[in-house]
């Protein structure tokens, strides 16, 4: 399976259709406004929302969604990424509500080397969320710097930093009452 991609990889005009998709729970919402402590009614209270506003019901806090298309867009684009260098815009286009599925998709706008250092290059990308009914939700362009194929091959090829397999096993002891046994049985004893 593959985990980003090289500057090499990227094609202008390419669309990423990142999968699976992500019900979101009412769970989710509360415990992203939580962690970020954004405590808005329209968010955590239910009865406020059913009273008061024109939904009728929580809506999804707008960055959680943001968050997690960024999240979804992650092996497709910025897997083997140096440097996240900018969110250019963000725009939320339609409520999410608990319940909804999300769905994003991903659409390489341009890429240029960069201007300092010949082993990686900058990819301008725009990532797309739609509810399981193809409502856009959430839009946002971002630019990210990614290594060339040369900076993968110098810094330990596809899966950097990962340890050599050990193929030593350390003496096991049975289980007490385990009467299996790797010493050959006597027979007729």
């Amino acid at each position: 399976m593959q985990f980003g991609r090289t500057f090499e990889e990227f094609e202008v005009g390419a669309v990423y259709k990142h999968w699976p998709g992500k019900t979101v729970t009412e769970y989710d919402d509360h415990l992203f406004c939580l962690l970020t402590m954004n405590h808005h009614p329209l968010h955590m209270d239910a009865n406020y929302a059913e009273k008061t506003t024109d939904f009728g019901k929580n809506v999804v806090v707008g960055n959680y969604i943001y968050s997690l298309l960024l999240g979804m867009s992650v092996p497709d684009v910025s897997g083997k990424a140096i440097a996240n260098l900018e969110i250019e815009s963000l725009k939320h286009v339609a409520p999410t509500f608990h319940g909804d599925t999300i769905y994003g998709e991903t659409t390489v706008l341009d890429k240029w080397p960069s201007k300092s250092k010949s082993d990686r290059g900058i990819v301008h990308v725009e990532t797309r969320g739609y509810k399981q009914d193809g409502t856009l939700v959430c839009t946002f362009r971002r630019k990210v710097m990614v290594p060339t194929e040369t900076y993968t091959k110098e810094r330990g090829g596809e899966q950097p930093g990962r340890p050599p397999v050990s193929h030593h096993h350390p003496q096991t002891t049975p289980l007490r009452g385990d009467t299996s046994s790797s010493e050959p049985r006597e027979q007729g004893k």
